[in-house]
Formats: C-alpha cells, sequence, structure tokens
C-alpha cells in the first residue's frame, strides 16, 4: 500500500491506540467466571470481555454501532448523575471534557505552527549565509538588530554574512558566486538527505501531505499508527527540513496532518474518545480545522475547508468545537508571531485601486488557467506516482529525493525568484508597489513624480520590470514542471503554496501586461470610460491573488472554503467577488476535464475504501446484482443461532477471511437474527477458554436470550449473545443500488444484509459497493484494496 509514494509497514505497531493496547493489559480485568456446575453458561452480558467492540487494521469502523454506544454511555452516565454529587460532577466533566479537548488541540497545534515557521524561516536562510550577531537570527532578524543599516538597504548589513564572504572573504566575482552556488545546493541536498532518512527509518507514515489519508480515516478507515506520536514527531521535524531543502512543497497542508495527530494523541487522555472511533473522529475534524488555522491563520476557512474538503461526518457540535479549536489555535499563533510582522495573515495585502467591472474578464481568464493546470497537475501527478509504485524507482526513495532536490537547487540558484522561499515569492507578488519598494517588480518609469488632481502617478515599466518578468516566466515553467514530481515523495510535501506560486506567477504576468496596456492604449474603448490617462487603473498584485486561487481551486477543487481562506489570508476582503468568480471557473474548468481533486485521485491510487460524497451514483442497478453470493458462487457462510460447537466457529474463522457473519436461526429457514464481528467471535472465544473451566472444542455457542437445559455431563457453553448485532441494515433484493449506495454514504455502513421475503439472501459490504461503483465507470475494481 502506498501513502503518496511510500509503501506502508505493516508491521508497525509502535503507535497502537489503547483501543488495541488494553487488551494485553486488561487480560486479568475479568477474574475468572463460569467456575462450578458443568452447565453453567458464561454470560458476557455481565463480564465485558476487552477488546471486544475494537477494529483490526485497515478495516472500517461501524457508525452506526459507535453511535449506538456513545448514546448508551450517554444515558447511563444522566441516569446515574441523579443518584450521587460526585455522579453528578462525573457528569459535569464529561460534558465538558469536549471543549477542554479542544482547548488543549489548539494550543499544541498552534505551538507547533509557530515553531515549524521560526525553524523553517531560520534554516532555509542558513543556505546563503549565517548571522554573525547570533547564529539564531534569520536574514531578516539579523538585519533588524543591526545598527548599521538603512531603510533602502535594509537586506544588507555587515552582520549578514554570505558563505563566500566566510570562507574567502569577499562577495564579489565569479568564484564568490561558485561558492555561493555550490553551499546553496550543499545544504539544500543535506537537508533533504536528512528528511527522507528521518521518515524512512522512523515513521514511513510522515511523508506526503495527509490530507488524502485524513480524509479516509475520517471516513471510518482504520490505519494504525498514521496518527500516532512517532508520526508527529517525525513529520514536524523533516517538515522544516524538507521546506527549507528549497523543494517546490509546502507546509501548509502537512499541518492539518500534524493537527490531527495532536488531536488522535490527546484524545487517549479521555475515556470518551478514547474508546469511541466514531467520537474520535468528531474530534480529528476539529483538528483538521485547527491545523488550516495556523498554516494560513484562517480560523473561519479552517472551518469551512473542514466541513468541505476533509469530513466525513460533520455535526453541529462538531461545527462549534471546530470554530473554538481553530480560534484557540490562530490565537496560540499569534501570540508566538512567527513572522514578526504582529499580523496573523501570512500575506498581507493593502491595495489603493479599486477593481472594475470589466476586470472580471481577465479573471475569468485567470481561472480558465487555474482549472487547466489543476488538471495538467492531477493527471501528470498521479501517472508519475502510479509509475513510482509499479517500477523500480518505489524501491529507491533517497535516491529520488536526492536527485529532485539537486535538479531543483541547481536550477533555483541562477534566479532570484526561485532562489527565494515559495512563501516570500507570492508575497512579493501580492504586493502592490510603493514607493519606498525596491523590488524589480516595482521599477517603474516616473515613479517618484505625482499626478495632478492627487490621483497616483501612472506607472511605465521600466527595465527592472521587463528584466522580473523573463525571469517570472522561467520560474512559472520550473514550478510546473518540478512540482509534479516532488509532490508524493516520501517527504512531507504540500500543494497548497506550490499551486499558489504558480496561479499567482501567472497573475502578476497577466496584471503586469493589463497595467502596461491600460497606459499605452487608454483611449480604447474598454479603458477610457474608467481609466483616465495618467491613473494607476490596474493592480498587478490583485491578478497575482486572483490567479493563486484561481490554481489552487483547479487543484483541490474547493470553492467556498477557498474563497474564505483567501481572503483571510490576504485581508483583502473588498476583494470576493474576483476571487469566487475566479475559483467557480477553475472548477467548472477542471470538472470537465476531470471529476477528481488531488486528493481524491490519490486517494483512488492508494485503493482506500473512500466513499465519495459529492459523487451521484445514477446507474439502474439492483442490490441482487452486487451482493455476495453471487449466481452460481459457493453459499453465503453463516452461523446458526444455537446448534453449533466452537470447533465449528473456528473452523469457519480459519477458513474463510470475512469480517463478519450472519446468524440465522438455522441453514434450513434461513432467517435472520443478526450479525457478529469476526474480531468480537475470536476475542470472546479465547477468554472463554481462559476465563471458563471446561470449555472445549465440543461446547455449544448460543446466540439465543434463553439456552435449553442441557443433559448432565456435558461440556459447558457458551452465550455470546451480547457480542451480536440484533439490529443489522437490511435492504431487499430489487433495492435500487442508487438507494443502497446513499444509505452507505449517509449512514457510513460497514456492510448491509439483502433479504427476500424474510430470507438471507446475501451481503453487501463497502468494498463490494466501491467495487461496483468503479466498474460502472469502466476502472479496474481491483484497485480497491481494503475493506
Amino acid at each position: 500500500m502506498d501513502i503518496p509514494g511510500t509503501a506502508m509497514d505493516f508491521s508497525m505497531r509502535d503507535d497502537v491506540p489503547p483501543l488495541d493496547g488494553e487488551i494485553e493489559e486488561d487480560k486479568s480485568y475479568n477474574g475468572g467466571g463460569g467456575i462450578g456446575s458443568s452447565n453453567r453458561i458464561m454470560d458476557f452480558l455481565e463480564e465485558p470481555i476487552p477488546g471486544v467492540g475494537t477494529y483490526d487494521d485497515f478495516n472500517t469502523i461501524d457508525w452506526v454501532r459507535e453511535k449506538s454506544r456513545d448514546r448508551d454511555r450517554h444515558r447511563e452516565i444522566t441516569n446515574k448523575s441523579k443518584e450521587s454529587t460526585w455522579a453528578l460532577i462525573h457528569s459535569v466533566s464529561d460534558a465538558f471534557s469536549g471543549w477542554l479537548l479542544m482547548l488543549l488541540i489548539g494550543l499544541l497545534s498552534g505551538s507547533l505552527a509557530g515553531l515549524i515557521d521560526i525553524s523553517a524561516h531560520w534554516m532555509t536562510d542558513l543556505k546563503e549565509g549565517i548571522c554573525t550577531g547570533g547564529i539564531w537570527f534569520n536574514h531578516e532578524h539579523c538585519c533588524w538588530n543591526s545598527q548599521h543599516v538603512t531603510f533602502e538597504d535594509r537586506d544588507k548589513c555587515p552582520e549578514w554574512n554570505s558563505w563566500s564572504q566566510l570562507i574567502i572573504s569577499t562577495n564579489e566575482g565569479a568564484f564568490a558566486y561558485i561558492v555561493n552556488y555550490f553551499m546553496y545546493v550543499l545544504w539544500a541536498l543535506l537537508f533533504a538527505f536528512l528528511a527522507v532518512s528521518l521518515v524512512k527509518v522512523f515513521a514511513p507514515y510522515a511523508c506526503g501531505s495527509g490530507i488524502p489519508e485524513i480524509k479516509t480515516i475520517l471516513s471510518g478507515f482504520i490505519i494504525r499508527g498514521y496518527l500516532g506520536k512517532w508520526t508527529l514527531i517525525i513529520k514536524t521535524i523533516t517538515l522544516v527540513l524538507a521546506v527549507s531543502s528549497g523543494l517546490s512543497l509546502g507546509k501548509e497542508g502537512p499541518l492539518v496532518h500534524v493537527a490531527c495527530c495532536c488531536g488522535n494523541i490527546l484524545c487517549h487522555c479521555f475515556n470518551k474518545y478514547r474508546k469511541n472511533e466514531a467520537k474520535r473522529r468528531e474530534v480529528l475534524s476539529a483538528a483538521a480545522a485547527a491545523g488550516v488555522s495556523v498554516a494560513f491563520g484562517a480560523p473561519i476557512g479552517g472551518v469551512l475547508f473542514s466541513l468541505e474538503e476533509v469530513s466525513y461526518y460533520f455535526p453541529l457540535k462538531t461545527l462549534w468545537r471546530s470554530f473554538f479549536a481553530a480560534l484557540v489555535a490562530a490565537f496560540t499563533l499569534r501570540s508566538i508571531n512567527p513572522f514578526g510582522n504582529s499580523r496573523l495573515v501570512l500575506f498581507y495585502v493593502e491595495f489603493h485601486t479599486p477593481w472594475h467591472l470589466f476586470e472580471l474578464v481577465p479573471f475569468i481568464l485567470l481561472g480558465i488557467f487555474g482549472g487547466l493546470w489543476g488538471a495538467l497537475f492531477i493527471r501528470t501527478n498521479i501517472a508519475w506516482c502510479r509509475k513510482r509504485k509499479t517500477t523500480q524507482l518505489g524501491k529507491y526513495p533517497v535516491i529520488e529525493v536526492l536527485v529532485v532536490t539537486a535538479i531543483t537547487a541547481i536550477l533555483a540558484f541562477p534566479n532570484e525568484y526561485t532562489r527565494m522561499s515559495t512563501s516570500e515569492l507570492i508575497s512579493e507578488l501580492f504586493n502592490d508597489c510603493g514607493l519606498l519598494d525596491s523590488s524589480k517588480l516595482c521599477d517603474y518609469e516616473n515613479r517618484f513624480n505625482t499626478s495632478k488632481a492627487g490621483e497616483l502617478p501612472d506607472r511605465p515599466a521600466g527595465v527592472g520590470v521587463y528584466s522580473a518578468m523573463w525571469q517570472l516566466a522561467l520560474t512559472l515553467i520550473l514550478k510546473i514542471v518540478i512540482t509534479i514530481f516532488t509532490f508524493g515523495m516520501k517527504i512531507p510535501s504540500g500543494l497548497f503554496i506550490p499551486s499558489m506560486a504558480v496561479g499567482a506567477i501567472a497573475g502578476r504576468l497577466l496584471g503586469v501586461g493589463m497595467e502596461q496596456l491600460a497606459y499605452y492604449h487608454h483611449d480604447w474603448a474598454i479603458f477610457n470610460s474608467w481609466c483616465s490617462q495618467g491613473a494607476d487603473c490596474i493592480t498587478p498584485g490583485l491578478y497575482a491573488m486572483v490567479g493563486a486561487a484561481a490554481c489552487l481551486g483547479g487543484v483541490t477543487r474547493m470553492t467556498v472554503s477557498l474563497v474564505v481562506i483567501m481572503f483571510e489570508l490576504t485581508g483583502g476582503l473588498e476583494y470576493i467577488v474576483p476571487l469566487m468568480a475566479a475559483a467557480m471557473t477553475s472548477k467548472w474548468v477542471a470538472d470537465a476535464l476531470g471529476r477528481e481533486g488531488i486528493y481524491d485521485a490519490h486517494i483512488r491510487l492508494n485503493g482506500y475504501p473512500f466513499l465519495e460524497a459529492k459523487e451521484e451514483f445514477a446507474h439502474k442497478t439492483l442490490a441482487m446484482d452486487v451482493m455476495k453470493p453471487r449466481r452460481n458462487d459457493p453459499l453465503l457462510t453463516v452461523l446458526t443461532q444455537d446448534s453449533m460447537t466452537v470447533e465449528d466457529v473456528e473452523t469457519i474463522i480459519s477458513e474463510t477471511t470475512y469480517s463478519g457473519f450472519p446468524v440465522v436461526v438455522s441453514r434450513e429457514s434461513q432467517r435472520l437474527v443478526g450479525f457478529v464481528l469476526r474480531r468480537d467471535l475470536i476475542i470472546s472465544i479465547e477468554n472463554a477458554r481462559k476465563k471458563q473451566d471446561g470449555v472445549v472444542s465440543t461446547s455449544v455457542i448460543y446466540f439465543t436470550e434463553h439456552s435449553p437445559p442441557m443433559p448432565p455431563y456435558t461440556p459447558p457453553t457458551l452465550k455470546l449473545r451480547n457480542i451480536l448485532d440484533l439490529s443489522p441494515f437490511t435492504v431487499t433484493d430489487l433495492t435500487p443500488m442508487e438507494i443502497v449506495v446513499d444509505i452507505f454514504r449517509k449512514l457510513g455502513l460497514r456492510q448491509c444484509l439483502v433479504t427476500h421475503n424474510g430470507r438471507l439472501l446475501g451481503i453487501i459490504t463497502k468494498k463490494d459497493v466501491l467495487k461496483h461503483i468503479a466498474q460502472m465507470a469502466n476502472q479496474d475494481p481491483d484497485s480497491i484494496l481494503f475493506n
């Protein structure tokens, strides 16, 4: 199994949550039972069995059963709260525990995000030089503390030394350039090597963005260790290293994985969430919102992202708690102030010119570009990741990472726009040029002249702007190509920032083109009604912002959450209409070329059992066409309620791999009694053999409420009615599959039994539904790997 390019290690059990861990630790919980007369029935209604109700790795949870167990637990606590003051306090603390957990998740996520931001900024600058005034200062902070720097030369201070100054005592000449070039590539390779080595050795689950797996886990799938402590530690460290290496990736997507790891680990402190998989997923939904909140400084966008893109089950209570977790996380990050500008937003913008209605045309063009780029990127990246999985390339992750890093660093250093970090590039592209800006993008002629009537000066492009355009065009090509090969490697790699960079470059190029067109041809009909001569009518930074939203939307297919994230990210609330137009256009164009976003495509590539809620099933098949067994197949494997021995059941378990078995009255009648899970059967029988004297292979197993009197000297019987699901979901054989698929989506079913006139005919599992959907879409049904 591959997690964007990495093979899953099925032997990993380092981070198995207490649900399974308790089985071994609590073996002594039931102190015997069944000792006495030989006819004594061991009733598990009276004696809870450790491990019953838990799930195997790479299996799907039963949402209906989990919600039912939580209702029973809540009802019991409520009833006991009326009996004593201590029980009332316990009831109040149980109700408050969810909010306390959200507070802890927000604090931990915000703290880790601040640490990652500060460390990544320092290590990124380390590739170019070092601060002699304090090795822990990055370039910006080093010169802030300097007493020998002016505002115009704020990036040049004697305290900051490039590697050529340290090694050969000069920063001038070809040899100094070669030394700096060599050190830049060397540091990039070192950071990348450390990142991929740590991931490979300590936590294979720490690679990729993590969002496809988070979506699958939130839909009810179990991946033990994916949200464990080792994954959290290694992902935090390697995320800093990967970003600092200069690869075309971002830290924003992986921060969602980091926040969900925090949520999962903190869940173990509360029995309410530790012992219920459905409740734990409500917490993980809120943690995902906190992750986006600290990634972009966008708490509202984080809640909407969790609702729109990640979560499978999102009740109103989870919405409130997600909001609270995102708020606390954003406040924590703001208190740390990792960007040093006392602002929460990552790319603050302050545009002075309002947009005009005509500009919707270029904004829509950017939306079309974003949709085309999104569709192109998804197809090429998935093709490359599939090649990595099916060829020898996947066996050499370290070499692949080092080769891509070397190519990226070698091509990036000569161009100042590829050499700088992607976040700094986007910030510069979003910037609206002022009088004090020293960037080449702001090298306009007449920039210090003032116009009449108090208007902003006109801005004919100077030599620096034309030079910057060529460099940005080369940067755009490099980013488009190299991101395809970078996303999916065995290092933490997010896609938000690289996608935004591609769009921002394209937007800035178009914006400068429109600006110069308006300047030199202000008398054209499209300009003369609103753009007078000498006025600054076009804002190139706005085009960069809209382009960034368009490309991010084309790749991820986000809409509402994307627009909210963008205006929270930039503070540009008045530009919400251009953002909405570009986001919708990019989604329509990308959907016309391929229905899946990048995360859904990776879910399908890895064979996860994820039932997409956005897709509609329109085929006219019936439940009998999908159920097992099919015509001419062997009969359905069932258990009878009162006539099977321990040996019979153990034989069925050893000869089959099914996750559960229907229980019927008899093989002749096939009348349904209930459904029992394979794992619960195994644990219950093993527990009975250890704790109950006399249980042998010939002992009869009963799933009935009352067992008939047994003749003397017969082996003790086992009563397993407590592990039997007495209300399994059933449909008739003529139920349209459209309805069955909807039932599986909305109830989160694991399996559904098929009956005809009350007789059991077959079973439909979630895997069967997914295979049938793939078959109807002319895809390979065997690509669904797990239950």
